[in-house]
């Protein structure tokens, strides 16, 4: 019989993180009659947990205290640890963002368990499920049945399906003991990004050297900025210094997997595919028609970016009234 399932749910000032939300409603989807437990852990965070109620857990953990206030690994790793243990979970799930990728495996590995991360499909429910997840750049798929006693998944943000549940779960403080912490982030500067979370957006618009210039962002920016989207760029224009790695999309940046992506003057490669290959709908602007983006595409236009672009807000802007 299933001991249940355990989410990691992250939050970023004050607020949950969407792509938790969406790994908690998949856990309820796959549960079938065991308990969804979350867990929460941070400072001064009790008051996020009506809003996760909402999502229908069993039970809210809330690891809270100063030892939280900073991110730390190890801290992370053992407040996830000492719940699993509290409860008897059988599977442990998270969004596969930045904190979970660098924590949930030191967390699997302190209790020798079966960890797969980026996983975009689960199959089967209660004890058993299997996993698919993207290997080498997205050219072939991995699937693994999990038969640890405890099993650590983490999912691809903006592939599962975001349902509120509704419920009044109980929250319950954890308290957690962390001997000696070697390891903490000790400040963060934070600079201008995307006003929209890259990895969690439902519409991105990227750019890459096709756009001829950092001087031309802005009018990718409008665009973005019609759409309610966030702004992507190819590794190309990272690295000739155009617009900060934050902004990058690909095997060396961030994956996304939007409603849209439009690729503009962007030429395919396979490190940035490796990144978007998931999206809905692929829209890709290019001058040149043997451009690799285009066998991806769902839809291709021909033509130059700093031209297409404009009109193509112009028309946004004229559609929404």
């Amino acid at each position: 019989m299933s001991k249940g399932f355990l989410v990691f749910v992250e939050s970023r000032g004050g607020q949950l993180r969407k792509a938790s939300l969406e790994a908690l409603s998949e856990a309820k989807r796959l549960a079938q009659s065991a308990d969804v437990h979350a867990i929460i852990v941070g400072k001064d965070i009790k008051g996020l947990a009506a809003e996760l109620a909402k999502f229908g857990p069993t039970s809210i953990l809330i690891a809270d205290n100063d030892l939280f206030a900073n991110y730390s690994s190890e801290a992370y790793a053992k407040a996830v640890t000492e719940a699993v243990n509290k409860l008897g979970a059988r599977f442990v799930l998270a969004a596969n963002t930045s904190m979970a990728k660098d924590f949930i495996p030191r967390a699997a590995a302190k209790m020798d368990a079966a960890c797969v991360t980026d996983v975009m499909s689960i199959k089967g429910g209660g004890d058993n499920l299997e996993v698919t997840k993207p290997m080498y750049s997205g050219k072939c798929y991995g699937v693994y049945e999990l038969n640890s006693d405890v099993s650590f998944i983490t999912l691809r943000p903006n592939v599962f399906a975001l349902a509120e549940n509704g419920g009044e779960a109980k929250s319950e403080d954890l308290s957690v003991n962390v001997e000696k912490v070697r390891a903490q982030v000790s400040e963060v500067h934070a600079s201008e990004g995307n006003k929209v979370e890259l990895s969690e957006a439902t519409v991105v618009v990227a750019g890459g050297r096709g756009i001829k210039g950092p001087e031309n962002w802005p009018v990718l920016q409008n665009l973005c900025d019609t759409l309610g989207a966030a702004l992507g760029a190819s590794r190309a224009v990272v690295d000739a210094g155009w617009i900060d790695h934050q902004h990058q999309v690909g095997q060396t940046g961030k994956t996304v997997s939007p409603q849209l992506y439009i690729a503009c003057g962007i030429s395919g490669a396979i490190q940035h595919l490796a990144g978007m290959s998931s999206s809905k709908v692929i829209v890709a602007i290019n001058k040149d028609p043997e451009a690799p983006i285009f066998k991806h595409a769902t839809y291709g236009i021909v033509g130059d970016v700093l031209e297409i672009v404009p009109k193509l807000a112009a028309e946004v802007k004229k559609a929404q009234g």
